[in-house]
Parts: structure tokens; sequence; C-alpha cells
């Protein structure tokens, strides 16, 4: 392990453009579960409530889900190991941007500032009628559904709800980051959510190298990957920081 640790802080210390890609796995030591999986969220809680007709039809029940697991549970989740080492890194100008398929908004909140957010961030509300956005730590979610103060009509979470597009930036940007990475590294995710999963492989396809962390081998492991590197992503990052530094 520690000779493919070397290998990848080389090839990262040596890259041009290295991009990370990351997955619930890295959220995973900071409290927040994955929603797929034996203990992931689907397990406890039914997936209608994060589709986008039910969301229509059905705004207020909805909403005391919604409210129940992102707000309540985790609003109390903080960066971690990995987030902040990935943070160094871009500061370092060794990692030049994050493409992240999660929504908890903790990769700003660890410092990085490049992330393009392939399903969105759940720190934003937007109204279903206006547009308008608001921080969601200025709205009172203690009655629900939220409103917005302008038109009057109920607020979403700025994320992709099942049904809903890949927002138009954010999708151009990550497949733009795979077409220009030398190095890509995939950090906590096994490939199975589509679209994000084919950016990866777009990297691949333009020669970039791979580096994968995650805790088992992924859909990834044995087609793309150049330097597998099995293990928790707060352990893996924290040893390529050092190696690097």
């Amino acid at each position: 392990m520690d000779n493919k640790i070397q290998l990848a802080a080389q090839l990262i210390k040596n890259s041009k453009h290295t991009t990370a890609f990351t997955g619930a796995g890295i959220s995973v030591e900071s409290g927040i579960p994955p929603f797929r999986g034996v203990n992931g969220l689907w397990s406890k809680y039914d997936p209608i409530v994060l589709d986008i007709d039910y969301f229509y039809s059905n705004p207020n029940e909805a909403w005391i889900k919604i409210k129940e697991i992102f707000y309540d549970f985790f609003g109390k989740a903080k960066p971690n190991v990995a987030h902040i080492s990935i943070a160094n890194l871009e500061k370092k100008g060794l990692i030049k941007s994050v493409i992240t398929q999660n929504i908890d908004n903790l990769h700003q909140e660890a410092g990085s500032e490049i992330i393009y957010e392939f399903h969105g961030n759940s720190q934003k509300l937007i109204c279903t009628n206006c547009n308008k956005t608001f921080n969601v730590k200025n709205i009172n979610l203690d009655n629900l559904p939220p409103k917005c103060d302008k038109c009057g009509n109920v607020l979403k979470p700025d994320f992709v709800f099942f049904g809903e597009q890949i927002p138009e930036y954010a999708n151009t940007m990550s497949f733009n980051e795979a077409n220009n990475a030398d190095v890509f590294i995939i950090i906590g995710t096994t490939g199975e959510v589509m679209p994000a999963s084919i950016v990866p492989h777009t990297a691949k396809k333009n020669g970039a190298k791979i580096i994968e962390i995650n805790t088992q081998a992924s859909s990834y492991t044995n087609s793309i990957t150049d330097i597998f590197l099995q293990g928790k992503a707060t352990d893996i990052m924290k040893k390529i920081e050092l190696a690097i530094s």
C-alpha cells in the first residue's frame, strides 16, 4: 500500500490538471450515511419523498421527511480529514477542481473553492414558481412547507430529485473537467448512479490516470482504475497529502 500511496502522490505532483470526483463514501465518516446499501437511507425511508411529482403533489408530507433527513440529521455534519486534505491540495494548486455527487456542502465548508455540484446543494432552497433562491439558514423550517417571501409559493431544496435533470452548468463543467484532467481521483463512489458514473469513464477515454479510493472494489476498479487504494477516504487522503508535502 505504501508504494501505491507514493505512486499516487507522484502522479498528482507531476500532473498538469488533477480533478477529484467524490461520492457518498467521502461523507460517511462525517456521519452521513449513503443512500443505497444495507445501512443506506433508502432502507429506512421511502425514496418517493424525493420524487419530483410526489413533491409537487404532496409538498407538506415530502417536506416533513426532507427536513428530518437533510436538515435535522445531516445539518450537524462537519467536514472530515478527507474533505480538508482535498481543500489543502487545491490551495497548493495540485487539485484543480472537485466534482461531487454529494449535496451536503462539506467540500465548501472544508475550504475547497472550485466545486461542481452534479446533484445540487441542500443548503440552497429555490422557489418552485419564481426561482428566487434562499440560504436554508435564513428560512424557518418549523413552518412547513416553507414559502417564498416574494411570491408565496413553496420552496424546494435546490438539489436533484428523481425525475429532474442534472443542472446544465454542473453537467457541462464536470465533463469539461473529465476532458481536461490528466489525473482523476475517484473517492467514495462505486459508479452506480447515472449519469454521474460516466464522468470518470470520460476522463479515462481522454487519457487520464485514474486513482481510486474506496473501501471495497467498485465498478471502476477492474475497468478503468490505474491505482486502487483500498481503505477509508480519511486515511488514504491524509497519507497522500503527507506523501506530497
